[in-house]
């Protein structure tokens, strides 16, 4: 399965960079992107989809007026298009459907007909079908006022504005990176939740008060760190570094490094002049980095992009930089001395399941 061939559509987009990120972290091939332009053309397209082990359809149009996101049904066409071209036609063929595909409504119309267009091409060419019907997703850097309310209201929050609850009713929700591992075929369930909008709106409100006076909230359970996950990328990196509270008397100083409601675990490292840690990133771990002697520089980049953020830190004034999730990072002796750093992540370090995936910034 890991050297499976994945052609993806719709690469560029929310769900389309979880997908990305996770196939990296599985040490699968990189998928082929599709680009749009090639799917309105349906030579070139058939070429990229000819033989592949499993395309996954994800372009769409998630809002917008009726005529744009009937745009669904005009993808989903030369999708089928292209499949019917192919000389090897692929082995499965795998639909973002939603769970409101065949509502009363435009978007559930485009959507249902798309399946059905997706359909009729797969049994014509032999191909598997998978007809995914995705509850609301949420996660990492999704686009506020399009993708979810989940990232409207992370983002508003991290602005400092307070949500408006208008239509408040019950949301079953499923983090991106489940619904990749789904679509990839590396999972065969997800556990999702069900919150409604104003339980979002106040769980989302009190991550981000406590955040805002340095306070890692309790996290109760795989939910509350997604969601807390995707709160911090709303965070980064306007809001960092994160200022410590010191305090110094006779005896020397005292920084007060980590506060945390829930558990953890906390240690410490020495780094020579000259060496780098680090180089990888996590999908879920909350992660702390705190220099409390020495000089370092912190390197951060997201997943898939190539824009580097660093940011120079020490411990003369020790400031806190939380890793945001599915962004690889470093951090490097800069100084003539040893540097010692203090680190701090939400779970206990666990071997077998480390969640950590080396890659260079």
């Amino acid at each position: 399965m890991s050297g499976e061939r994945v052609v993806l559509t719709g690469a560029g987009g929310f769900l389309g960079w979880h997908v990305r990120v996770l196939a990296r972290a599985q040490g699968r091939p990189d998928p082929v992107v599709v680009p749009r332009a090639d799917l309105a053309e349906p030579h070139r397209l058939a070429a990229l989809l000819d033989g592949a082990d499993r395309v996954l359809h994800l372009a769409g149009v998630n809002r917008g007026e009726p005529t744009e996101v009937a745009g669904n049904v005009e993808l989903a066409r030369c999708l089928a298009e292209g499949l019917r071209r192919c000389g090897t036609p692929p082995k499965t063929v795998v639909f973002a459907n939603s769970i409101h595909s065949g509502t009363a409504s435009p978007y559930g119309e485009s959507k249902e007909a798309a399946a059905a267009l997706l359909a009729d091409a797969t049994r014509w060419t032999g191909s598997g079908f998978v007809d995914l019907r995705l509850p609301n997703l949420f996660g990492e850097h999704g686009r506020p006022h399009y993708n979810s309310v989940v990232a409207t209201f992370c983002r508003l929050l991290a602005q400092g504005y307070a949500p408006e609850v208008r239509d408040d009713r019950e949301l079953e929700l499923l983090h991106a990176t489940d619904a990749a591992a789904l679509l990839l075929g590396t999972a065969d369930t997800a556990v999702g939740d069900r919150r409604t909008v104003r339980q979002l709106a106040e769980r989302l409100a009190h991550f981000a008060a406590e955040y805002r006076d340095g306070v890692i909230p309790a996290l109760s359970d795989r939910f509350d760190v997604r969601l807390f996950n995707t709160y911090r990328s709303h965070c980064f990196p306007a809001h960092y570094p994160l200022p410590l509270t010191r305090h110094d008397d006779s005896r020397g100083t005292l920084v007060e490094t980590v506060k945390a409601r829930g558990a953890g675990q906390t240690f410490n490292s020495s780094t020579r002049p000259g060496h780098t840690r680090g180089q990888h990133y996590h999908l879920a771990k909350v992660e702390r980095f705190v220099v409390v002697r020495g000089e370092a520089q912190i390197c951060l980049r997201r997943l898939l992009h190539d824009e580097v953020v660093r940011l120079r830190v020490s411990g003369g004034s020790p400031v806190a930089v939380d890793m945001p999730t599915m962004w690889v990072h470093n951090i490097t002796n800069i100084g003539a001395a040893e540097l010692l750093t203090m680190f701090w992540a939400n779970d206990i370090f666990d071997p077998a399941r480390p969640d950590t995936y080396p890659e260079q910034v």
